[in-house]
């Protein structure tokens, strides 16, 4: 069978199932959920030994180190997993939700109600947390799952499935509802993408790369999520002693993923103050720095190591230890910067002046800006929303971390008595 073939018949599977889903309450969703979640934990060492197996596949392939720290399942993470399914279940119910209400004067009943898209496929890189993030995700909020993952994850992920689809077969929903596309043929991805009519709506999460080939390559509507070269800019007035730790977390607290800042901008007027201290904290936690000329002639006079920043670097997604540094001359400056370089994901400022702030906020089109704090909180559960599915980019529909909400549309419901139109 091709792949064509392949996802065709996954796809009809899933959205035959998906009636389970759309006609079920939200505590059966919840009881599906909560069953997953058990599940997991239960069978917490068949998932790590799985897993045992994609790294060391991804050792023998010398697979970066940052990849393999995004594959690895320890049974901390794993159970880290299950509770994150545990958190979706206990978020309020998103179907089902009154939008608009209104009544004609012809005394039609006009009423706009939150529904499932219906089926969803998620196209993903080696990150088998997100084969139950978006599963749990998709589930509550009434919506059948294609799950695209990597093939370097795909015993971790066969086995993810395996155990959700076994927990569903104790619930009132059909395991049915989630369907693993095969990774180990590349055309499976492009028959996903082009299931028009079968599937209702791809999501990509990971790399720019794999982003910008969904949203290129798909002729099923998609969300662009997540390509994040985000950026730290601390003001003239900012506090010292909030911006030091603000800078270090948003870059090394984790690299891999795409809230993390990948430039630093700084007035010039605390260049002097801020930039010693700055440069020998980020070369102190071994991140790799490309300067500009300014912020690079400080680096040579405390003999920190730094390369001139090149026109690539500034638009590059590290993913890595490694970030640019560059010296402006004001929040427009900056905001100029951040709108040539930037993929509108987040952007913080570090500032004690409510109008430098208002002015970075009115300049910045972004998913999320931060004030005074780290951009590792543009993320859905630290938000509160739960595991997130993604973070979108874009501005239709659904913009910034991806909860429940976001995996809905709606739906008109009009209630007459007899009328006709003229």
């Amino acid at each position: 069978m091709d792949a064509v073939a392949i996802v065709s018949e996954l796809a009809l599977k899933a959205r035959a199932a998906a009636r389970t889903l759309s006609s079920s309450t939200g505590a059966q969703r919840k009881a599906a959920l909560l069953a997953i979640a058990d599940e997991i934990d239960k069978r917490s060492a068949e998932i790590v030994a799985a897993n045992a197996k994609d790294i060391e596949r991804a050792h023998a392939d010398a697979m970066h180190p940052q990849t393999v720290d995004r594959l690895f399942l320890t049974p901390e993470r794993v159970k880290g997993i299950a509770n994150g399914a545990r958190l979706v279940a206990d978020l309020e119910d998103p179907l089902g939700h009154t939008l608009r209400e209104s009544t004609l004067p012809n005394g039609l009943h006009l009423l706009q109600k939150s529904v499932p898209f219906g089926v969803i496929g998620m196209v993903y890189e080696a990150r088998p947390n997100v084969t139950v993030d978006a599963a749990v995700i998709l589930l509550m909020s009434g919506n059948a799952a294609l799950l695209r993952g990597s093939s370097s994850a795909a015993a971790s992920n066969q086995v993810l499935v395996n155990v959700m689809r076994d927990a569903l077969a104790t619930t009132k929903i059909s395991p049915e509802v989630l369907q693993l596309v095969p990774s180990d043929d590349r055309a499976t991805v492009k028959a996903l993408l082009n299931a028009r009519g079968k599937v209702d709506l791809v999501i990509p999460r990971g790399s720019a790369a794999l982003i910008r080939m969904v949203v290129d390559e798909s002729t099923v509507p998609t969300i662009e999520t997540g390509a994040g070269v985000c950026h730290v800019f601390v003001d003239e007035s900012a506090d010292i002693e909030k911006a030091l730790p603000i800078l270090i977390n948003s870059k090394t607290h984790r690299p891999s993923v795409c809230n993390a800042a990948e430039t630093l901008l700084v007035h010039r007027s605390i260049a002097a103050t801020f930039l010693p201290m700055a440069l020998i904290a980020l070369s102190d936690a071994g991140v790799i720095l490309h300067c500009d000329a300014t912020s690079q002639k400080v680096a040579d006079t405390f003999k920190i190591a730094s390369t001139l920043a090149t026109e690539d670097n500034w638009c590059t997604e590290y993913g890595v230890l490694e970030m640019n540094v560059a010296v402006v001359d004001s929040v427009d400056a900056a905001s100029d910067h951040i709108a040539k370089y930037g993929t509108n994901h987040t952007e913080a400022i570090v500032s004690e002046d409510q109008s430098s702030i208002d002015r970075f906020i009115a300049l910045s089109d972004c998913a999320a800006v931060m004030v005074n704090t780290s951009t590792r909180f543009t993320d859905g559960e630290q938000m509160g929303f739960g595991a997130e599915i993604g973070i979108s980019n874009q501005k239709l529909h659904a913009r910034g971390p991806m909860g429940l909400e976001a995996m809905t549309t709606t739906t008109w419901i009009v209630t007459g008595n007899g009328q006709i139109r003229n």
